[in-house]
């Protein structure tokens, strides 16, 4: 075996390239006979270079204080047909019973007066807006766009970690990690069938077209930003030039009459169709926060008069809930009469009766998370943790059971990652990626991996030290595949500024962020 892998260890999680040491599972048997023969010089050597093409682009982050590429490393991971198959199924599912829930508790409530969800649920969740109740999509869609994290579990399990459903965030650096693996290990891409990613902005567009308020059938679509202070300002960017779409600001609209119009050299031309990368406190001062200066007063009013349709639908934070994702494996049986395809997490409810006294004694065990936190912030690896760290989190675990969940501490798979200049096995999660246009659901093949960086760390977000991995889902027998190489390497249009990827488990602009780009409009 080359010096590559003449020290890797099979770790604590299910290994997603070795069945045994040394023997690649069969998915991963075209990568590990490319990797085998290069030398760590070679492999690192090329490395640079996906650093470096993320470096020239201004795909970088900031970690304490310091700009650095953002991490990309250059061993992908690669999922199989079947598997991807069971994944897209279980996805799907879930948003569909996501759809129905965000329906009917901004409607007639039928899902509380049967008990399935507790009213105390959604009465004390932060994300559940009353300014929402009543507004009903054109296409019935509020889920344009949903981004659910998946981890495997120490038996290879595919199981949902939580649900995003504001606005996730992480599929520009999809496709630019495919952009830039083209180009670094071209090989690998020459012998094995890998699903394309390309796809992605079209279907965006076709959703977003699909939900035009009606009567309207060549729709005005926008890509509304906080703008370039924002951390995910490159996605915003790259998204809307991919869809061939106007990248807006708030103060590059206007609301006149329930009718929001985009002001343009020629003058007002009306707009459709927002897709917002706004959190909702900041979207519209007139409902929500008064100080807001990155928002567009009256959208919501438009909203409501069908004039203009918002995407994704504002409230939908309260499905995002982490306390009420303990419930979803109930409502898709509730709705849709079926049983859950992707297992949960196993979670406890710490505001139940008992649970907490059952639960405090173990926090060591245990991995505690506060339901509104979003990037890593706030979490707690029980077996990780220090003593003062755990005295801390069960004060105030005990001052509001409600703010928090407790899961069971998952060993994440693991897949080799290039740590100096050796391979090493390192955690990883998934965030598939769904687009649903009113008919169907359709998931991007592979979403964003993210991956663990340091040694033995379960927190996989780019806050936290983490990087990411081209995710390649192989293609099945009945699957077409363009002869060429997926994104061959190209020279992309300058972007306005840098960008520091927000890939946490939240919204693309959370609350903090977004009200440092109120800061910076204001100081400008």
């Amino acid at each position: 075996m080359a010096d590559l892998f003449e020290e890797y260890r099979l770790g604590p999680g299910w290994d997603e390239m070795f069945s045994e040491l040394g023997m690649p599972r069969p998915s991963y048997e075209a990568l590990h006979a490319t990797l085998q023969p290069l030398s760590s010089g070679e492999l690192g050597t090329r490395a640079e270079v996906l650093a470096r093409a993320f470096l020239d682009q201004g795909i970088t982050f900031a970690l304490k204080g310091v700009e650095r590429p953002f991490p990309l490393d250059i061993v992908p991971r690669i999922i199989a047909a079947a598997e991807w198959r069971a994944v897209e199924l279980g996805v799907a599912q879930r948003i569909r019973a996501l759809e129905a829930f965000l329906a009917d508790v901004y409607g007639t409530g039928q899902v509380l007066a049967d008990g399935v969800v507790p009213r105390r649920i959604i009465a004390t969740s932060a994300h559940f807006l009353r300014a929402a109740a009543g507004i009903n999509p054109p296409n019935g869609v509020r889920i344009h766009v949903a981004g659910v994290d998946l981890i495997r579990d120490e038996q290879g399990t595919f199981r949902v970690l939580e649900d995003n459903v504001r606005i996730p965030s992480g599929v520009s650096y999809v496709m630019e990690n495919r952009r830039a693996m083209a180009q670094v290990l071209p090989e690998v891409f020459a012998a094995t069938r890998i699903l394309p990613v390309e796809s992605y902005p079209a279907m965006l567009l076709r959703a977003l077209r699909a939900a035009a308020p009606v009567g309207v059938s060549d729709p005005t679509v926008v890509v509304l930003s906080p703008g370039v202070y924002n951390s995910a300002y490159f996605e915003h960017a790259l998204i809307a030039r991919e869809m061939g779409v106007e990248l807006v600001e708030g103060r590059d609209l206007v609301c006149v009459g329930n009718d929001v119009a985009m002001r343009t050299t020629a003058g007002e031309q009306r707009v459709d169709v927002i897709y917002r990368r706004i959190d909702d406190d900041f979207l519209d001062p007139v409902h929500f926060r008064a100080d807001s200066v990155i928002g567009v007063a009256g959208l919501l009013n438009a909203a409501r008069a069908g004039r203009v349709t918002i995407a994704n639908a504002v409230g939908n934070g309260v499905a995002d809930d982490k306390l009420l994702y303990t419930y979803v494996p109930d409502l898709i049986r509730y709705y849709l009469n079926e049983e859950p395809l992707l297992p949960n997490v196993d979670t406890y409810r710490l505001d139940e009766p008992g649970v907490l006294d059952h639960v405090l004694p173990r926090l060591d065990e245990l991995v505690l998370k506060p339901v509104d936190g979003a990037g890593g912030a706030g979490i707690v690896i029980g077996s990780q943790a220090s003593s003062r760290d755990l005295d801390g989190v069960r004060a105030k675990i005990v001052e509001n059971p409600r703010g928090w969940i407790a899961q069971r501490e998952v060993k994440l798979s693991m897949v080799p990652t290039l740590i100096g200049n050796r391979l090493r096995g390192r955690h990883v999660d998934l965030r598939p990626f769904a687009v649903n246009d009113g008919e169907k659901i359709w998931v991007l093949p592979g979403g964003l991996t993210r991956v663990a960086l340091p040694e033995g760390a379960l927190v996989v977000n780019s806050s936290q030290g983490g990087g990411s991995k081209d995710t390649w889902v192989l293609a099945g027998d009945d699957d077409v595949v363009p002869f060429e190489l997926p994104y061959l390497p190209v020279t992309p249009d300058p972007l306005p500024a840098a960008a520091s990827p927000d890939l946490g488990p939240g919204a693309s602009g959370d609350q903090e962020q977004q009200q440092q780009q109120q800061q910076g409009r204001l100081s400008c």
